[in-house]
């Protein structure tokens, strides 16, 4: 059911508040220049004008890296922004809709907490989803309404019940990282890790051999 393939090695979802005066745009430079291979821009709190202002920053820096954009939520920006992709939670708009507003050619993720919710997805069929996110796994303070932690076991449960890739997120730290890899998911997605290090290209690069296993 996969339809490309998505590297979700070191995937760097954005958070304004924890990049503070170095701004989004220059973190995920430096994210990337570490080994982030996605990124997703996430602010809730920003306006519309200011996240497709956001957007069109963060994209200017990723030109020529490879590396995808991907917008969480807000599928009506992704134009504007000249994104990848959207990443969509079970609250927001089904991906089938998201997939059918942005095209073909679109990256399409999910976020899932549960065996039922991959259920759920593979029940959407091809041609819809690329890949999933699986979590929290740990406990995570830049989420505050997030379900209950599944853990290592439950992020493994996710990944083998699934059709598509699997990006492990909540609570993943360089330390942790490594233990992921035994879980059959394809890579962890961070946001305090790297938004909130002093140097975030030094913290990218930590992450990214502690999953390639060299730490």
């Amino acid at each position: 059911m996969t339809r490309r393939a998505v590297d979700l090695s070191l995937y760097v979802v954005t958070d304004t508040g924890l990049c503070g005066q170095r701004g989004v745009p220059a973190t995920v430079a430096a994210a990337v220049a570490g080994g982030a291979t996605m990124v997703q821009l996430r602010d809730p709190g920003a306006t519309d004008a200011d996240f497709v202002a956001l957007g069109l920053a963060v994209r200017e820096m990723l030109v020529g890296t490879g590396v995808p954009l991907i917008v969480d939520d807000r599928i009506h920006l992704v134009e504007a922004i000249g994104a990848d992709g959207v990443h969509v939670g079970q609250r927001d708009m089904p991906p089938s809709q998201a997939r059918q507003l942005l095209g073909q050619d679109a990256i399409v993720g999910l976020s899932v907490s549960t065996i039922e919710q991959v259920s759920a997805a593979r029940g959407l069929g091809d041609g819809v989803l690329d890949y999933l996110g699986a979590g929290p796994v740990w406990p995570t303070g830049t989420k505050p309404d997030h379900g209950a932690p599944i853990g290592p076991d439950g992020a493994a449960a996710v990944a083998a019940a699934s059709a598509w890739p699997v990006v492990a997120i909540g609570g993943v730290t360089t330390e942790r990282a490594g233990a992921l890899r035994q879980t059959g998911v394809a890579g962890v997605a961070v946001v305090s890790a790297v938004c909130a290090a002093e140097d975030s290209a030094v913290a990218a690069a930590s992450l990214r051999a502690a999953w390639d296993g060299q730490q």
